[in-house]
């Protein structure tokens, strides 16, 4: 009887140790998620192309948001968000999995938010997890 309460005992404690290593884990994404938009808003804004800046990096919670701002004159944001969204999704996503491979195995969500330089309107965003690198 002793064995059997000593061996339920264990495995209580081991079954709370790993309970707490998934909520480590997110505290740890969340602190380098954190770090990461400090670090890169010191340098921003930064113009990508000739249309598009990287205006500055959000942290929330376990996600990483890059907010880009799109400045072509010639069209409206109806107009940016319909061919942007068609055009850019896949490459977008493509090098988000590439160049931010560990991020994503780790559970860290990667968003990328493009906004109107007139408007200041969000036009369109893509959400990369590490489930969207496998496709």
């Amino acid at each position: 009887m002793l064995k059997t309460i000593l061996l339920s005992a264990t495995l209580c404690i081991y079954t709370l140790q790993a309970d707490a290593i998934p909520d480590k884990i997110k505290q740890q994404n969340i602190n380098v998620v954190k770090a990461a938009a400090e670090g890169l808003n010191e340098k921003l804004p930064q113009k990508i192309d000739k249309y598009t800046s990287l205006i500055r990096l959000k942290a929330k919670g376990e996600k990483l948001i890059y907010i880009y701002e799109i400045n072509d004159p010639k069209m409206s944001d109806e107009e940016i968000t319909k061919k942007g969204v068609k055009k850019m999704k896949e490459p977008v996503i493509h090098g988000i999995c590439t160049s931010s491979k560990r991020f994503l195995d780790s559970g860290i969500i990667i968003s990328y938010v493009y906004t109107g330089a007139k408007s200041k309107k969000e036009l369109f965003h893509f959400d990369v997890k590490k489930e969207d690198c496998t496709r």
